[in-house]
């Protein structure tokens, strides 16, 4: 696995990303998984249950099947034990004592529709859930925030927390795992290597300008020397959700690969919980900025979550004209999210001639 050096007074050398699923560390974690009966849900905590550092997997959702899929999941012969909890009622259970809780809940994207047009649906569903967790989790617990558009649930979040009196920056993580993975895939495929052997960050946000790859960190270094290829290259990272989409033919998203995506950032978080040192993840997290409250880059994980935030690098310019294209659509999403919280909700009276 390729590292990445970062310098902080002295250079260390930090492992970037985790592309492996089991591990052979005696720590042992409980993972919550909220939504975990959707099209994310399932395939993720199919993966997670193959992860042996979760022993306890708790699959969290309002829909009936739930049970089913809990129970479907623990005949699979991993040590990892698994339990159901079905609705609102059961909140409390399938939170407490968690040390991470994914949240890929919420509405499906549509055909014709981007990340953003997500929000009025998701926006309320990732509100009430983060309540729950400020009231149920323990003040240990990580939050990575998988439900769309990410650019917009966790500020979203974060202010829920800031008013339960909950929030920890460092343990509110957005996951933007896909895009570095999908980033990955395409370079590997241009230079004819294993992807696994690829690492590229992407920065800004998780939606389409706002997805920033930073190919000219990327290492190995991507063959390619023609500025408009690059330009093709990053709008295909961009708009590879919307490729998925048209693929399935209003059928469905890219539920597999981000599945495996949260999967993966799972493990990094997992790792570091466990004492792993030098473990690196992309997130949109809250950021150390001037520009922007919140920012996707590069992170160093540790026991509490994001240990330290690595910034953007060096950039080239025509990424650091993106980026800077980039931050106005961001600060737009991300007031979206804060403005949801901290504004009173618009409730529409009854109308009288449906009475």
């Amino acid at each position: 696995m390729l590292s990445r050096t970062v310098k902080s007074g002295a250079a260390v050398t930090l492992q970037y990303g985790s592309k492996t699923f089991s591990t052979t560390s005696h720590n042992h974690f409980k993972v919550t998984v909220a939504g975990g009966s959707g099209g994310i849900g399932q395939p993720l905590c199919l993966l997670l249950k193959q992860n042996s550092l979760v022993s306890h997997l708790a699959v969290y959702d309002i829909s009936k099947i739930t049970p089913g899929v809990a129970v479907d999941l623990s005949h699979i012969d991993t040590a990892t034990r698994v339990t159901g909890h079905k609705g609102v009622d059961q909140a409390c259970e399938a939170m407490k004592d968690a040390d991470v809780v994914l949240i890929p809940a919420g509405m499906p994207r549509k055909p014709g529709m981007t990340r953003d047009d997500l929000f009025s649906s998701n926006a309320s569903i990732l509100r009430d859930i983060t309540a729950d967790f400020a009231k149920y989790a323990p003040e240990k617990s990580i939050m990575a925030i998988i439900t769309n558009p990410v650019n917009s649930m966790v500020p979203i979040a974060s202010e829920v927390l800031k008013k339960a009196g909950k929030y920890d920056p460092r343990r509110v993580l957005g996951v933007t795992t896909l895009d570095i993975v999908r980033a990955a895939t395409f370079v590997g495929q241009i230079n004819c290597i294993d992807p696994a052997e690829v690492t590229v960050p992407v920065l800004g946000g998780h939606s389409g300008v706002t997805i920033v790859p930073a190919l000219s960190q990327c290492q190995p270094p991507v063959k390619l020397c023609n500025e408009e290829d690059i330009k093709r290259l990053i709008k295909k990272i961009q708009e590879a959700g919307t490729a998925v989409l048209n693929a399935k033919a209003g059928g469905g998203t890219a539920t597999l690969s981000m599945a495996y995506a949260a999967a993966r950032f799972t493990c990094s978080i997992l790792r570091a919980l466990a004492g792993e040192a030098n473990i690196v993840e992309c997130a949109f997290v809250k950021a150390n900025r001037c520009d922007t409250p919140y920012f996707a880059c590069p992170i160093l994980l540790g026991r509490n979550g994001l240990e330290k935030n690595l910034g953007t690098g060096n950039l080239n310019e025509l990424e650091s004209s993106l980026l800077k294209k980039a931050i106005p659509e961001l600060l737009k999403n991300i007031k979206t999210g804060e403005d949801f919280v901290m504004k009173p909700q618009t409730v529409c009276p009854p109308d009288p001639c449906k009475s």
